[in-house]
């Protein structure tokens, strides 16, 4: 027993040499994560990689994939589906050896690459598939079962979540980048996947650990749920590495409302403040409408004519940005420009070509295919445009040295996701972000909101 807690503790003290040629790639807290997957696989547990995004988990999960090889036995890989290539190609990118079958397109296709399952090391499929797919999967089992972004499971009740649980397979693994301890219930439904009933049933985890730790906040309960699950919990932050990572430069722009676009905020201003006392009235208080006001406001503030047909000047948000994409475009450095509206994203586009800046654009509409392709684009284009939550996860894009919020979002983790697309390992230059803020607007107030949290 103590030489277990000894091998659990201290993960390096095990005799888990790292595959050639992995040995030369990895860095030193990588090749501790490598053990740390072999040591829990070893004893028969399963775990969640949960390092800081951009610290090289994928990498970490391929070189266990590597070792693997030698049991004879595929692997899957569930990941969303715009990631599906991106595995593929890390795969491709680091291991000689690893046959990879992705599995996707037409179910009939699905069907006969499923059949085939065992010619191959490592599959790959996403969660839509292997909620359709599941049936097809009960007559193999796998060495071992990632799922990459863990939090698409965090819903137990979901038919993603059921799904991946009904696969047969030797050891299960978590990947993910979003800290799990901002839900309680994503948390238990990840360790459902991993290991069955060790935190109990979800009646019995939520009645004696996540109603007391999150409404009652119990400190007492909160510790015991601490020492259940750290061991199975790998994370290290940034800042841990950060020796290996570049400074990276942050900067708030405060920009000015010209006469025109502040007499239009101040009118929408006294509209919402009337709304909004009229909701505050009603016992049942819709919480829709008010963010639509909020919205409302928040969209003046990017660019008016997202809301009105009849203005035909850009913007002083706009007009402010355009100056710092000539800037970058004259130091030859790219830029990364993200916003959580997609038809701003449009009118973007619109001036940047009446200047023949080059450009791409990104948003959830963009089929995978696409996706994969202007992501791996290696080419002089300088502005790579992206909405917010089409570039929250799995973009590697060092290639960039500049960051442009366009507009600041009320999640703020969901923000520096967006940052870190090209905040990350492999990045070789001082990262600048750029957050474009309207002076005296409800934008100023969201900041103040990211400040208190």
């Amino acid at each position: 027993f103590q030489e277990l807690i000894n091998h659990l503790t201290n993960c390096n003290i095990n005799n888990y040499p790292v595959p050639e040629p992995f040995s030369d790639i990895l860095r030193d807290y990588q090749c501790t994560g490598y053990k740390w997957i072999k040591t829990m696989s070893d004893y028969g547990f399963g775990g969640i990689l949960a390092d800081d995004m951009g610290l090289g988990k994928t990498l970490q999960m391929i070189t266990v994939l590597e070792d693997a090889k030698k049991n004879h036995k595929a692997s899957i890989v569930i990941t969303p589906a715009t990631l599906i290539l991106n595995w593929q190609d890390e795969i491709k990118k680091f291991s000689n050896d690893l046959n990879v079958l992705c599995i996707s397109g037409t179910l009939s296709v699905r069907k006969k690459m499923i059949e085939q399952i065992n010619n191959y090391d490592v599959i790959i499929t996403s969660y839509d598939y292997i909620r359709r797919d599941f049936e097809l999967y009960k007559p193999f089992k796998f060495e071992y079962i990632v799922l990459d972004e863990a939090q698409y499971i965090k819903n137990q009740a979901t038919k993603n979540a059921r799904a991946v649980k009904e696969l047969h397979g030797t050891h299960r693994f978590a990947l993910t980048g979003t800290p799990i301890e901002n839900s309680l219930a994503e948390l238990w439904s990840i360790f459902d996947f991993l290991m069955p009933e060790y935190l109990y049933s979800y009646h019995y985890f939520k009645t004696n650990y996540e109603t007391p730790i999150v409404k009652n906040h119990d400190e007492n309960k909160q510790q015991e749920l601490k020492k259940l699950i750290t061991p199975f919990i790998l994370r290290r932050n940034k800042k841990d590495v950060l020796t290996e990572l570049p400074e990276k430069i942050e900067k708030t722009l405060s920009i000015e409302f010209n006469e025109e676009e502040n007499k239009l905020y101040l009118a929408n201003l006294i509209q919402v403040n009337k709304e909004l006392q009229e909701q505050l009235n009603y016992d049942n208080v819709d919480r829709i409408a008010i963010l639509a006001m909020l919205t409302r406001l928040r969209q003046i503030c990017c660019e008016p004519r997202i809301i009105y047909d009849n203005i035909s000047n850009i913007s002083s948000k706009l007009s402010g940005c355009l100056d710092l994409i000539r800037n970058f475009l004259g130091n030859n450095q790219k830029v990364l420009l993200f916003s959580s509206f997609t038809s701003v994203l449009d009118l973007i586009a619109k001036e940047l070509e009446k200047e023949s800046i080059t450009y791409y654009q990104l948003t959830g509409d963009t089929k995978k295919e696409e996706r994969h392709r202007l992501v791996n684009q290696n080419d002089d284009t300088t502005v790579f445009l992206i909405s917010l939550k089409a570039g929250g996860t799995g973009l590697n894009l060092t290639a960039a040295e500049a960051v442009i919020h366009f507009d600041p979002w009320w999640n703020m983790s969901a923000q520096n996701q967006a940052t870190d697309r090209a905040y990350r390992i492999g990045q070789e230059n001082v990262v600048t972000v750029y957050k474009l803020v309207m002076k005296d607007s409800v934008e100023e107030k969201i900041l103040e909101l990211q400040n208190k949290k």
